[in-house]
């Protein structure tokens, strides 16, 4: 018998369960993904960087801009587990290409839908709510397809830091929208921004199709090596089983502590532009929306850094899950009850900084918690987790929408994210675990 196997990656042709990425693809793997998370998250962001200057051109109040801005998350609750689900059956990589293509297109088009709105002054917000909201459907694909397709092609003991990491592409694509989004907007305007970035995002997507996905074409796997096998890579039952999950305390710990974190990011995410931009009118752009996610690439692998040495000393995994997510939200909280009561500029900066900073955190915790439960399932029970995370993300940020426009008060809006994050922080500590469920 060959010392090497080639097979395909096409799902109706595999003839073997060992599909593990050698060390070349998932070098060209994890640069093509965490390039795609940034690209996501740069056409993401790229409508709370320009709502003030929208707004002041299309006459929106806070309430308006709000509502803008929260349905991203009514669609991106949508698709999670679907996408999840879709990831596991059929390959991550494809969904991840088609939602792409999609979200690509409309944030190049964003501007021509903006004044096309307008001329129907009745229906402007609601149709550019719609298109949001489809916007944010397509994107609610990414990251269960990431971590399906990750878990599919990595061993048990790789999946958790290579997706960790991976997250830390949000913080490169919001960096990218700050810094050049900034430019753009200062010396071209509003509508140059949402067409550079689409095109962006295009662009990536041809590279993902046709560098990443050709490569997989001819792959090939060496048998005789046994380190390069994995004990745990069973096939995946075909049916998720959604009771014994929901029977778990470890399960519910999980979903709820990232739907109280992600509330906190999902907020400041979408009003942290707004924010710099009422209370210091004087900052410069490009500084109040690069430097705060300057923390989040470090923090990240900090905090992946941090997870290995300790697992690797006989910490259990669930030990250590706890102690990452309580750096994340006593760091956030901390700051936030600071960011509550400043009103001193470069204060405001650095604790912004701590809690974008502190997000990193989070992604090797909890964000990671859904391998270690289910990880024959864990792009669907991943999209679950997301889904319910998301909804935090809509609620909170026309909340904090409305609070802004009945009474001004940004510690207000601080002091809530602060609330929900400490009712996550309890929970996790409590019913937290890396046990597997299935």
């Amino acid at each position: 018998m060959d010392e090497k196997l080639k097979y395909s990656l096409l799902r109706g042709e595999l003839v073997d369960t060992q599909n593990i990425w050698t060390r070349h693809e998932k070098r060209v793997w994890f640069i093509t993904l965490l390039t795609g998370t940034c690209m996501l998250y740069s056409t993401r962001t790229t409508m709370p960087l320009l709502v003030p200057a929208v707004a002041a051109a299309q006459k929106w109040s806070k309430t308006d801009s709000g509502t803008v801005l929260s349905s991203f998350f009514w669609g991106y609750t949508l698709t999670q587990v679907l996408g999840g689900y879709f990831s596991d059956r059929f390959g991550g990589q494809r969904v991840i290409l088609l939602a792409a293509l999609g979200w690509s297109v409309i944030t190049f088009l964003m501007p021509t839908i903006i004044w096309s709105a307008a001329s129907v002054k009745s229906y402007a917000i609601p149709l550019i709510v719609t298109i949001r909201i489809l916007n944010g459907a397509l994107q609610g694909v990414h990251f269960p397809s990431m971590i399906s397709l990750t878990s599919q092609n990595l061993c048990q003991n790789e999946r958790s830091s290579f997706f960790g990491l991976l997250t830390s592409g949000s913080a490169m694509g919001t960096l990218l929208t700050g810094i050049m989004g900034s430019f753009v907007l200062d010396y071209f305007g509003w509508s140059y921004v949402f067409r550079v970035i689409g095109l962006m995002g295009f662009a990536w997507a041809l590279v993902l199709r046709y560098y990443a996905m050709a490569g997989e074409r001819n792959r090939i796997i060496n048998i005789a090596t046994p380190a390069r096998l994995c004990a745990n890579k069973t096939p995946a039952e075909t049916t998720v089983p959604w009771l014994r999950y929901f029977s778990r305390l470890s399960f519910w710990a999980c979903v709820l502590a990232h739907a109280c974190e992600m509330n906190c990011f999902f907020v400041l995410l979408s009003w942290l532009p707004t924010y710099f931009h009422d209370g210091f009118p004087h900052a410069k752009g490009w500084v109040v929306n690069m430097i705060p996610w300057l923390a989040l690439p470090p923090c990240t692998f900090f905090a992946k850094y941090l997870t290995t040495r300790l697992i690797a000393r006989e910490w259990s995994t669930t030990t250590v899950r706890k102690l990452i997510q309580s750096c994340c939200f006593a760091a956030q909280n901390a700051a936030l009850f600071v960011m509550s009561r400043t009103t001193d500029f470069h204060t405001a900066l650095i604790c912004m900084t701590i809690i974008i900073g502190g997000t990193g955190f989070h992604n090797n915790a909890v964000t990671v918690n859904p391998q270690d439960l289910a990880p024959l399932h864990s792009g669907s029970v991943f999209g679950l987790m997301n889904t319910v995370g998301a909804i935090p993300g809509f609620l909170g940020v026309y909340l904090a929408g409305h609070i802004l426009e009945l009474t001004q008060s940004w510690p207000m809006v601080f002091s809530a994210a602060a609330g929900i994050n400490l009712i996550g922080w309890i929970i996790f500590l409590v019913f937290g675990s890396s046990e597997a469920i299935v």
